[in-house]
């Protein structure tokens, strides 16, 4: 690549799923602009959004218990479970109208039914599990699910984890027929094909080194071949950084003070797999526990059936580990490197506030095989070693921040920074994450581009039919977004939603 000025109308910075979902989205809206796409690696979705290195639950709250917390006179909040579950209504309708459009095709190959289920033992966790369930039911997101706390409903709702169990203790579980499955590696590669026919320049295997200001306002990236080592630079009106771990340096190399304070803290997952079929057809469901006292959210344990290239597996975890890459092919600079003069109040804070993450990380780290089986067999007791094998899944990148709460606190959600003047934005964080893409990037175009807002509202409502709407009230609207989204992706969800039930011993 020779040196050379070139200029662009938006550059995509990281080939994931949400820099696709943002492409399309502009792509729909304003057809005749100039996007760029840069990617450090060889092809789209193979950091984060790769299928391996994500659980691929379709986060819709209908199985994470840490989406719904206990208040102190007892009660559940819902807040957040309802939030989650309407922003992947957003993903399932962007999803059909593309479907429908026939610009992907196909949904089967990136999103499939599969029953999202909570799991609990214990006299008082299942009591949380009964009134979590309550709560929720007289929502109409959540209509459809069951409780039981019968060993022989629950034998036959998860057999694998029923079997051999000793019922010594209270357990209970709740079950959603209406879960998904989702295969993000496969919908980005599906969306960046969609992008490239739309004649987006798309680059991969090319490194962006630095991102700075002009004097007229633009923004100019100083973009490697990492093949060649040719350098170019190229300037843009809008920037959008989706580079997931990698974001937090390419925010802070762009100076903005809406960037200044930030740092991050690099967590790894690692999962547990089985891919004996005789195993894995006794098992159908996303089953999420309780995280262990003590641990962190992202530490909440599952048993995921997971369906890749046609082809199923059982996904047990997340173990946590520590390296100090912001990506899995990363460099093990990347911590150090982003302690900046502005965040190292922040970063120390962090530190001394986090000794027992740090603790339970170092604990992680040093599991063996046999004692991970352990914790497998709280889900699975007669899981035998050899039918499991670890799986090094993707770096996620947690930010720390000052808030409310104190100096140095790490936030488990996702966050979209914005420049003031809206011509750059960049995504940080991770759970929900992908799962959320469309109500995320719905987010940057607002915060970016609210000249444009107006003019784009009714594409917009054609793209996403609940855009501008409460759901919850409207629940004709509800139900007609549920069933068409059904129909257009092949889910199970088209059949006609069940009453809340709960079945008691």
């Amino acid at each position: 690549m020779s040196n050379r000025q070139t200029k662009t109308d938006v550059i995509l910075i990281g080939a994931g799923i949400m820099s696709a979902t943002l492409g399309s989205l502009l792509k729909e809206l304003v057809p005749d602009w100039e996007i760029t796409v840069f990617e450090r690696r060889a092809g789209a979705g193979e950091e984060s959004s790769n299928e391996w290195n994500n659980a691929g639950t379709g986060h819709a709250s209908l199985c994470e218990l840490n989406y719904t917390v206990q208040r102190p006179d007892g009660s559940i909040d819902i807040s957040k479970a309802v939030k989650v579950n309407k922003e992947f209504q957003d993903s399932k309708q962007f999803w059909s109208y593309l479907v429908d459009s026939k610009l992907i095709r196909n949904p089967r190959d990136f999103i499939v039914p599969v029953p999202h289920m909570s799991f609990v033992q214990g006299k008082e966790d299942v009591g949380f599990l009964k009134k979590r369930f309550e709560a929720m039911t007289g929502n109409p997101l959540f209509q459809g699910m069951e409780f039981s706390d019968e060993p022989e409903k629950l034998k036959e709702w998860i057999p694998l984890m029923m079997k051999d169990r000793a019922l010594d203790n209270p357990i209970a579980a709740t079950r959603i027929e209406s879960g998904t499955d989702v295969n993000f590696g496969a919908l980005t590669r599906m969306l960046f094909a969609h992008l490239k026919s739309k004649n987006v320049d798309i680059n991969f295997n090319h490194n962006v080194d630095d991102i700075k200001r002009t004097r007229d306002g633009l923004w100019e990236l100083k973009v490697r071949n990492v093949g060649s080592g040719g350098v170019e630079r190229i300037t843009a009106k809008f920037v959008f950084i989706g580079g997931g771990g990698g974001s937090l340096h390419l925010l802070q190399k762009s100076g903005i003070p809406e960037g200044k304070g930030i740092g991050g803290f690099p967590v790894s997952g690692l999962f547990m797999v089985c891919r004996n079929p005789d195993v894995v057809a006794q098992h159908n469901a996303k089953v999420y526990g309780k995280a262990s006292v003590g641990a962190p959210p992202m530490s909440v344990p599952h048993l995921d059936t997971r369906v890749i290239d046609n082809k199923e597996s059982l996904l047990f975890g997340p173990f946590a580990g520590f390296s100090p890459k912001f990506l899995k092919f990363g460099s093990m600079l990347d911590l150090v490197t982003s302690v900046k003069p502005h965040n190292l109040v922040t970063m120390m804070a962090a530190g001394v506030k986090n000794v027992p993450l740090t603790t339970y990380l170092i604990k992680q780290v040093m599991l063996s095989k046999e004692q991970r089986m352990e914790e497998l067999r709280q889900f699975v007791p007669n899981a035998r070693s050899e039918d499991w094998d670890l799986l090094v899944a993707g770096q996620r990148v947690q930010i720390i921040k000052d808030t409310a709460a104190g100096k140095g606190t790490l936030q488990f959600g996702t966050e979209v920074i914005s420049a003031a003047d809206g011509s750059i934005a960049a995504l940080l964080g991770a759970s929900p994450g992908a799962s959320t893409a469309v109500s995320v990037m719905l987010e940057v175009i607002a915060r970016c581009f609210p000249q444009h807002i107006k003019a784009w509202g009714p594409k917009l409502k054609e793209m996403i039919p609940s855009y501008g709407e409460s759901l919850l009230d409207n629940p004709e609207l509800l139900r007609e977004i549920q069933a068409s989204t059904a129909r257009s992706l092949g889910l199970s969800e088209s059949k006609p939603v069940q009453k809340a039930r709960r079945t008691v011993s």
